[in-house]
């Protein structure tokens, strides 16, 4: 059988240390990673190997040759472009010669049993066999589900928390028979799991997985490249070294020159012809590479060291790469997570913060303190983005300077003149860094219309209008010391997940547009946006009839941005009402649980007092409402989802609803009192807000007090919710708690699973291995399980905490429990 080695990447995220060098020559230990690779092919009598070439081919080429010297027949077939992974193998196809053939990529270390692998393709007759294997966190892999026979189900490339139903990865490894490459176009971009794949399963053809024993881990981050360096030295890895063993765990190459007074401590691997000088330490999981010199008292820890590499006197690095051809002069000190590029030189008593990226052929000072990388090119990085927007707490996670860079950034993706719209909300950490951004857009050549402090709604609608882009700053719900700055599109909308991919990238390479001094924007501060925005929320209303009404409220204005909107709007509906809590506090930028429970009371007891139809509570930003029914009782917010899915229904004749998944299915029974419907979207607000653009869409809710009003363009706006709720109102006699009585109760129950990030792909296989006869639905986030009666479940493994969520709803209150408790408990057995 002949072999494809897949060596053409570009290995983004590993830069600086993939910048001038391809992924697969990044050494592992004492040789490059693809070098393991074809040993391992050797190892199992596949002599004959293809290897596929695009980035720095040459390199690739005049490093291992025609095979050679590893006792192997290797020819190359270069790609002109990328042709992704299964137009990569069809370039090859002349030099495969119509046999069954293995695929392997060239930056992965395994010792999987490739002989096993290839029998089990002969065993079941398949066309192909994947190569599975299970991993903690199965994000950055393609999932893939069997049946009971081996027989491949499903495959999902890269997916999200929500996705994640098996920790069972794909591992790129594939055994293939000739024909398979019949389904591959010549000369195109085509991918295995994404184009070929799913049309063999659609045509039934046997695709088979094999879930292989053994080690395997892909290198395709920092992290994953210590990773291995660390397993390939605790000897997790079936792989040769080369050398002789010093001492149990301390492994030296030929030439190599130790001095008696240094320190090693094991697991190392010191190359051949390296020196390590007097007093010198080297501590566990570091390798030292070929030629590579630490001096006298220099520290090296859990480090990897290319080849000549120099760690001059008093030098320490932790934790950190530095590549082939730098050094590391006298007394500098390298904090963890540095890498550094080929041919760099960090200067005498130099100090590199953390995490910090010194690209190719840089030289940093003596003495200088180096706190942001020192970019030449891309790089990879994590994603900035969570679930709202790029937060954390105020000057440790979010400082002005990452405010600054972002923004820059973001500044770069636009076109110079743009306009950007810029709000927070009235804490002074935000204002600040609303500050620095704004003068960040400026120098990017973006002109900068500030809002100051103002209703998140406000600025959506004022972005909306003028078709620009839009940056709100606040502070963290419940969370008085942290930000979240929030990145809003062009329609009113968060950024898509695109997007924020684009603008990671761009933050990454931090390389940033920068303005002539004739280019600088302008700023300017725009008046009348909320009686823009009142006007908006009330256009077509018939006030008149509203006013006549007799429709009465207390509005809570939460001491935040809502009191701004409120007298424009009351004033445009012509109701009744009492506005409290005016006053805007920069102490209280977010609420907690206690103040908020506080402040319903006291507002129960003024509707009660007032003998007011109903009492209304905006959060700080104007985002989200609570109800308080007339009875002065307030009113659970996903039931409070329910009454205006009721009053919507019935004032529309029909229509349609989207609410999350997560949503008591008594919905559907109350929607369809009224001739509406009920359409079921993930638990995101992206997601809901994009189920909601239907035209047919009256409601959208999130079960947390955030409503979509059909009409206004802005997802999640408690004034347009509120003044649907008094149109509604005003069109019935009945009263909120007489509306609330006709509901049944909610008998949706949730749980929290601390859960850590190494378990959560264990956690959901499990769950799904446990399903039995029940229905198993992945359409939307997480894994959602239905009881034959119609009872379900839904678990959900979060995307920004260490925790599995779940949910679970049964016939009664005691049914719904024993199924949360029976999910929670299969959760709980692998979480813990």
């Amino acid at each position: 059988m002949k072999a494809v080695v897949m060596a053409g990447g570009e290995g983004t995220r590993l830069r600086p240390m993939t910048s001038n060098l391809p992924k697969p020559l990044l050494p592992v230990g004492d040789r490059p990673v693809m070098e393991h690779v074809l040993q391992l092919l050797k190892s199992h009598g596949i002599r004959d190997v293809v290897v596929t070439v695009q980035f720095l081919a040459p390199l690739i080429k005049n490093h291992f040759g025609d095979g050679t010297e590893l006792g192997l027949r290797l020819a190359y077939a270069h790609e002109d472009r990328p042709l992704g992974t299964a137009g990569s193998v069809k370039n090859a196809q002349e030099a495969l010669g119509g046999e069954a053939f293995l695929v392997v990529s060239g930056d992965a270390l395994t010792d999987f049993d490739l002989t096993r692998a290839v029998q089990y393709h002969q065993e079941k007759g398949a066309l192909v066999t994947v190569c599975l294997t299970r991993v903690p966190n199965p994000l950055e892999f393609g999932i893939t589900v069997l049946d009971g026979e081996g027989r491949v189900q499903r495959f999902l490339e890269k997916p999200t928390w929500g996705q994640v139903f098996t920790d069972t990865v794909n591992t790129g490894i594939y055994i293939m028979e000739p024909e398979v490459l019949d389904y591959v176009a010549e000369g195109e971009p085509v991918d295995w799991s994404g184009d070929v794949f799913p049309r063999l399963l659609a045509e039934g053809r046997p695709v088979y997985g094999y879930v292989a024993e053994g080690y395997w881990e892909d290198i395709g981050s920092h992290d994953s490249y210590a990773k291995a360096q660390t397993d390939l030295l605790d000897g997790k890895v079936r792989a040769e070294l080369a050398g002789f063993e010093l001492a149990p765990g301390i492994r030296v190459g030929e030439g190599a020159e130790i001095h008696p007074e240094a320190v090693l401590t094991a697991p190392v691997y010191i190359g051949a012809h390296a020196r390590i000088e007097a007093k010198a330490e080297i501590g566990p999981h570091s390798v030292v590479g070929r030629g590579s010199v630490v001096a006298s008292r220099a520290v090296v820890e859990r480090t990897i060291l290319h080849e000549n590499v120099y760690v001059g006197r008093a030098a320490s690095v932790t934790a950190g790469v530095i590549s082939k051809d730098s050094a590391v002069m006298a007394g500098a000190h390298l904090e963890p997570g540095v890498v550094v590029g080929d041919h760099c030189t960090i200067g005498k008593n130099a100090m590199v913060a953390c995490g910090v990226r010194v690209y190719p052929s840089k030289t940093v000072e003596e003495g200088a303190r180096v706190n942001a990388s020192i970019v030449w090119e891309t790089r990879g990085q994590a994603h900035l983005f969570g679930p709202r927007g790029v937060g954390g707490i105020l000057n440790v996670d979010i400082t002005p300077e990452l405010a600054v860079r972002l923004t820059a950034a973001f500044a770069s993706t636009l076109h110079k003149g743009d306009t950007v719209f810029l709000a927070s909300d009235h804490s002074r950490g935000a204002r600040a860094l609303a500050q620095c951004i704004a003068s960040a857009l400026q120098t990017g050549a973006v002109d900068v219309r500030d809002l100051r402090a103002a209703a998140l709604p406000v600025l959506r609608h004022q972005s909306r209008l003028a078709s620009s882009n839009g940056i709100y700053v606040r502070t963290a719900p419940g969370e008085p010391d942290s930000v979240e700055i929030l990145f809003i599109d062009a329609t009113g909308a968060d950024l898509s997940e695109a997007a924020q991919r684009s603008l990671d990238r761009t933050y990454a390479r931090q390389d940033y547009r920068r303005a002539l001094p004739g280019e600088i924007g302008a700023i300017t501060h725009p008046v009348e946006t909320v009686d823009t925005y009142a006007d908006a929320l009330t256009r077509g209303l018939d006030t008149a009839r509203l006013a006549a009404s007799g429709v009465k409220a207390v509005v809570d204005a939460g001491h935040g941005a809502a009191a701004h909107i409120l007298p424009a709007l009351i004033g445009r509906l012509g109701i009744d009402a009492l506005v409290v809590n005016t006053a805007i506090e920069d102490s209280r930028p977010t609420e907690t649980a206690d103040a908020r429970a506080e402040d319903l009371a006291r507002l129960g007891q003024l509707v009660v007092s007032s003998q007011a139809t109903l009492g209304v509570r905006f959060d700080p930003i104007g985002e989200r409402l609570t109800l308080v029914n007339d009875l002065g009782q307030p009113v659970d917010d996903a039931r409070a989802g329910l009454i205006l899915l009721t009053l919507a229904a019935r004032h529309h004749g029909g229509g349609r609803i989207v609410l999350p998944v997560t949503y008591s299915r008594t919905a559907e029974q109350l929607a369809a009192r009224h001739g509406a419907s009920v359409q079921w979207a993930g638990t995101s607000r992206a997601a809901l807000a994009r189920a909601a653009e239907d035209p047919t869409t009256i409601l959208g809710a999130d079960g947390a007090g955030g409503f979509i009003v059909p009409g206004t363009g802005v997802p999640l706006d408690a004034a347009a919710a509120f003044t649907s709720l008094i149109r509604y109102l005003a069109d019935i006699p009945d009263s909120l708690s007489r509306i609330d009585s006709g509901i049944p109760e909610n008998r949706v129950l949730f749980r929290e699973i601390a859960t850590s990030w190494s378990a959560k792909g264990v956690v959901m296989r499990r769950i799904a291995e446990s399903v039995g006869d029940h229905v198993l639905d992945t359409t939307f986030d997480g894994v959602r399980i239905v009881e034959p009666d119609g009872s379900w479940a839904l678990i959900q493994p979060d995307a920004a905490l260490a925790v599995t969520r779940i949910w679970a709803e049964g016939g009664t209150q005691a049914a719904s429990q024993r199924l949360l408790d029976k999910w929670a408990g299969h959760a709980e057995e692998v979480a813990a």
